[in-house]
């Protein structure tokens, strides 16, 4: 009886060797009906759409979930995005950026690029097309790994997906004027483009393409004088705007601002958002604005409103340590238990850019230093796309595109 388990055992070992290892070659034959079994199991959280950035390219953002099946280590040591249609090659990381993307369980701070036996992970992934580049109607997923049970290389390709063609929001400014941070934007700032939750049974990942909005002074500086006075950081109390028709479907006023410069300890997870509002701007879209300053919402629930009316202002309230404008667009209404979609601003002008990076935006953040930055002459003009991340944002089009009164 031992020695029939074994050998059964030792068949299904190398059945799955053989079917992994043939998997690429079979996944691409367009009349493939064999069953291959392969040491991973893969499926995409929510497929993508495309979203046009300011760099004038189109951007694919999703997240790919590898599952481990086997009794040993998975090593991932290279992962193709593919055209699932032409087969050409959009996206390829080897072992050294798989171990930046890949998160265990899709925790934050977990990043590696081996799966333990029976472990799961979170590849999050972001393709940028070439500029001019059609959009795939389709995505394949082509990993190649070494499977340390097998003492074998394998390959295959797993999770085909499509990619949904439909329209995108597009927003009015939501804020007035100029020197506006797109702060933890798009698409490989990790605060928000990685902020996966488990909730309510299911993987839910709402601010996929959040962007929290800062403001820069004449000197570049997001804030001068006290650190612990929210009226230092130069967007406090500017007014937040309807960035289209719609309706008030959710709302809070009655929380306090936070002290800046640390987020607050043990926040109820009802309270993260502090002081918001969601807009149901129709399509199935909503808009959440979030850390709004109390008793500044000028909006309740049932309201219809205009794009470019004020709903309230920018504060420090909820989970926060600075205060920003918290703005991203969602599937439903509930600001953490929704799918995060791309949307894109009608029309905004990109005058400069930190392209130091996250750390000098959060030293400028922390310490008051001006930010490094990098000047356009003249400003880019931008037309129904969505800023880069850290690109500095002006809602109103430059001067040599204005008309004359």
């Amino acid at each position: 009886m031992r020695l029939t388990v074994l050998l059964c055992a030792a068949s299904i070992l190398s059945m799955l060797f053989y079917g992994a290892a043939r998997a690429a070659e079979i996944g691409r034959q367009a009349d493939a009906t064999l069953p291959v079994m392969t040491p991973l199991v893969a499926d995409v959280l929510a497929p993508p759409r495309a979203v046009p950035m300011s760099d004038g390219r189109n951007h694919l953002v999703y997240e790919l979930r590898l599952l481990n099946v086997l009794d040993g280590r998975f090593d991932v040591n290279r992962i193709i995005v593919l055209d699932g249609g032409t087969g050409r090659q959009l996206l390829a990381l080897d072992r050294d950026a798989i171990g930046r993307r890949l998160s265990l369980g899709g925790r934050r701070g977990s990043e590696t690029a081996s799966l333990g036996a029976s472990q799961f992970g979170i590849v999050f992934l972001h393709v940028a097309l070439d500029a001019g580049a059609r959009v795939p109607t389709t995505l394949a997923h082509e990993i190649d790994g070494f499977a340390e049970p097998l003492k074998s290389d394998l390959s295959m390709r797993v999770a085909d997906t499509p990619v949904i063609d439909k329209p995108l929001p597009v927003l009015g400014s939501p804020l007035r004027g100029s020197g506006y941070v797109a702060g933890d934007g798009c698409c490989d700032s990790i605060r928000h483009v990685r902020a996966l939750l488990p909730l309510n049974g299911a993987f839910r990942l709402a601010q996929r393409f959040a962007i929290d909005w800062e403001k820069i002074d004449g000197e570049s500086r997001i804030v001068r004088g006290d650190l612990k006075d929210v009226k230092s950081y130069r967007i406090y109390g500017e007014p937040v705007l309807a960035v289209a028709d719609g309706a008030v479907v959710g709302g809070r006023n009655d929380l306090p601002d936070q002290a800046p410069g640390a987020l607050p300890a043990n926040l109820p997870i009802g309270e993260a958002d502090g002081n918001f509002v969601v807009l149901d701007i129709g399509g199935g879209a909503f808009v959440l604005y979030a850390h709004l300053r109390p008793g500044s919402v000028r909006v309740r629930v049932g309201d219809r409103i205009g794009r470019g009316a004020v709903i309230g202002e920018v504060g420090n309230s909820g989970n926060s340590q600075a205060p920003h404008l918290h703005l991203h667009v969602m599937d439903r209404s509930d600001g953490l238990l929704a799918d995060g979609l791309p949307y894109v601003f009608e029309a905004f002008a990109i005058p400069a850019a930190a392209e130091a990076g996250t750390a000098d935006f959060d030293r400028a953040e922390a310490t008051g230093s001006p930010l490094t930055l990098t000047r356009r002459s003249p400003p880019l003009a931008v037309r129904k796309a969505l800023p880069l991340d850290l690109s500095i944002v002006d809602w109103e089009p430059p001067a040599s595109e204005r008309g004359t009164p």
